[in-house]
């Protein structure tokens, strides 16, 4: 069948940049429809390379079966890349929701243009942003309270059974990362910005920039993306791209605010002062400080761990380690908690195996070993948090 015979139907179009010709496939993430369109076109013979809307995580993410057997947790908790873990968790667990609920499962497409390439032997490019850069520039772009509005929605995304037919619908424009968050983003000019916009420009560019690197140019380009992308990508990409600046800089996180930086070491130095205070005054009153701290500290921190379903050892050095690591702000208490957890009650391959199955039910959290760790981390280190502003206060009043 013709090319144009079987994109009679769907959403694309059609751009040139530097003697390349490119089809933007418009797709639906839960429709077995586009999956049977990306093969028919790639199996047509008339693209010499296919370009897919993944990044190299989500890409592992569809190809490697074991990609949480292998997971290190030790170094997750080291690199600071807990939160990360866990949002791809979730959206894990939320693709199996729906595979289960609909019988296709979503990325069925990019799955197919992955297999067709490689039965073609054609190359294939990834040309989405890492989801890592996109989940921090969405992050530090949101307005306090558009942050607070993020957290509760997304702690109900833990809890539903079935997924609604408005969110079906929404995936069948846009991807699985977008769609997770479209409620927000209609609502939010900056979740739209940096979930959308800026991967419509990072992807063009990245095409762009792939054309003009090929060793052989290549003539026909398959591009299969989200068809909530099409024509953003398209609009781009009749731009004239500087592209190494436009992916250099969408790939940086925006600066955090130099406040930001500056409050924990502000924080630590007006607790270290107050001490220092106390004990001038008189050394009842700077022990009575140092009291109030360690409890405050060692209480709701060991709560924290407690509330994660932490092991008695964890919740032990979360109520030992809290009060030193809030006066280092380059450690936290809830990474000590953790790596003691993954110590105490190290997760067996079948924790990993299972991980995504109990990860589709909130009690499954609590359950799962490698689950229960990433939870004692954050449980941890929010009692840390807390009890440093309490404690802080109650040694003001103190100082009074």
């Amino acid at each position: 069948m013709e090319t144009n015979e079987i994109l009679k139907d769907q959403p694309h179009q059609w751009v040139s940049h530097n003697n390349s010709e490119l089809c933007l496939l418009g797709t639906a993430h839960v429709s077995q429809k586009s999956a049977d369109v990306v093969k028919e076109l790639i199996d047509s013979g008339e693209f010499d390379t296919v370009a897919i809307e993944l990044d190299e995580i989500r890409y592992q993410a569809l190809t490697d079966q074991n990609r949480y057997r292998n997971m290190d947790l030790i170094s997750i908790i080291k690199n600071k890349q807990t939160g990360l873990i866990a949002t791809n968790l979730a959206m894990s667990a939320y693709q199996k929701r729906l595979a289960d609920q609909l019988g296709v499962e979503p990325g069925a497409e990019m799955r197919q243009a992955i297999e067709s390439a490689k039965e073609h032997n054609l190359p294939l490019w990834k040309i989405d942003r890492s989801v890592g850069i996109t989940m921090k520039r969405t992050w530090r772009s949101l307005r306090f309270m558009e942050k607070i509005d993020l957290l509760f929605g997304f702690g109900g995304f833990f809890e539903k059974e079935e997924v609604s037919k408005e969110e079906i619908e929404n995936l069948k424009t846009g991807d699985l990362l977008e769609s997770t968050f479209k409620d927000f983003s209609d609502n939010s000019e900056n979740l739209y910005h940096s979930l959308i916009d800026e991967r419509d420009q990072f992807m063009a560019a990245r095409l762009q920039q792939d054309i003009e690197d090929a060793t052989e140019k290549p003539k026909k380009i398959l591009v299969v993306i989200g068809a909530g992308h099409l024509q953003g990508t398209h609009q781009y990409l009749q731009n004239n791209i500087d592209t190494n600046k436009t992916i250099k800089t969408l790939n940086t996180l925006p600066p955090k605010a130099l406040w930001i930086k500056l409050l924990p070491w502000i924080i630590t130095l007006v607790i270290l002062a107050g001490f220092t205070w106390g004990f001038s005054k008189n050394p009842d009153i700077g022990w009575d400080m140092i009291k109030t701290w360690f409890i405050y500290n060692g209480i709701l921190s060991g709560i924290g761990a407690l509330l994660a379903g932490g092991h008695v050892l964890t919740i032990l050095t979360a109520m030992l380690a809290a009060p030193f690591t809030s006066l280092n702000p380059t450690i936290a208490a809830g990474m000590v908690a953790s790596l003691v957890e993954t110590m105490v009650r190290k997760p067996k391959i079948h924790d990993f195996e299972s991980l995504q199955s109990d990860a589709m039910h909130a009690k499954g959290w609590w359950k799962n070993p490698v689950t229960r760790v990433l939870l004692v981390f954050v449980f941890t280190n929010i009692g840390s948090a807390v009890a440093t502003w309490i404690s802080g206060f109650k040694i003001f009043n103190q100082l009074i």
